[in-house]
């Protein structure tokens, strides 16, 4: 049981870069909407807006909001870049799974990432001598 909460906490960061990533999107195009229309674009709560705005005000991102254009946008130069590599060990062979620029400019869920074999490669590594 250990195991599967460790598993489900990976998943949600790595749905929760994929939020942040979708955000800063919408922020660098100064098309968000207000935090409502943001969530509904989203499917996640204004709550949950408001917390994905302040983890990108902790790295540095000034994000300032225009009430007359109803956006949120960049008052600094800012860019999210999300890399992503994971290892998997299984019957003593090493999987390792680059992704290397997760997003490339683009909101991908990872089941898309890995349809996509321009983002991946794979090097398997045997374990035993």
């Amino acid at each position: 049981m250990h195991k599967h909460k460790s598993k489900s906490l990976s998943m949600k960061t790595i749905k929760n870069l994929e939020r942040l990533q979708q955000l800063h999107e919408m922020i660098e195009m100064e098309n968000t909407g207000s935090p409502k229309e943001i969530s509904n674009k989203m499917n996640v709560s204004e709550r949950l807006v408001y917390n994905l705005i302040e983890q990108l005000k902790d790295y540095q991102a000034d994000i300032c909001y225009s009430r007359r254009s109803k956006t949120y946008y960049y008052c600094n130069s800012f860019e999210l870049k999300v890399n992503i590599s994971v290892a998997v060990i299984s019957d003593n062979e090493l999987t390792e799974i680059f992704a290397g620029s997760y997003f490339s400019g683009k909101s991908f869920s990872l089941q898309a990432l890995y349809g996509e074999q321009n983002y991946i490669s794979h090097h398997k590594t045997n374990l035993c001598a």
